[in-house]
């Protein structure tokens, strides 16, 4: 099975299976980092699946579509490789996949 490693804002490095298929807010959700809440159970209508990819994994991933990029304009501590987790679809060329867990999080739907 292939597998990602989610850093934690403390710096904690959790690795854990990733199922081709799912998306990264599943696997993180699977794998009880609560950090990415994923209020809108992926509808692309908030911000609290939003990680930070790794700047050398950032190539392998699909463009964000225009959507997704409106979306992030909500979130806190944006920077050139964030995405949505519910956005990015896991494949096996993915395997290895690094992203960093934000210490802060909007969530849309509420605030």
């Amino acid at each position: 099975m292939a597998r990602m490693t989610f850093v934690m804002p403390d710096g904690e490095r959790r690795e854990v299976d990733a199922p081709v298929g799912d998306t990264v807010l599943a696997i993180a959700q699977r794998n009880g980092i609560a950090e990415l809440e994923g209020a809108c159970e992926g509808a692309m209508a908030c911000s609290t699946c939003h990680v930070i990819v790794d700047k050398d994994d950032y190539g392998r991933l699909p463009e964000p579509t225009t959507e997704e990029d409106d979306m992030l304009d909500f979130a806190y501590g944006l920077s050139l490789t964030s995405r949505l987790g519910c956005q990015i679809v896991f494949t096996a060329a993915l395997d290895g996949l690094v992203v960093r867990v934000p210490s802060e999080r909007f969530n849309a739907l509420l605030d």
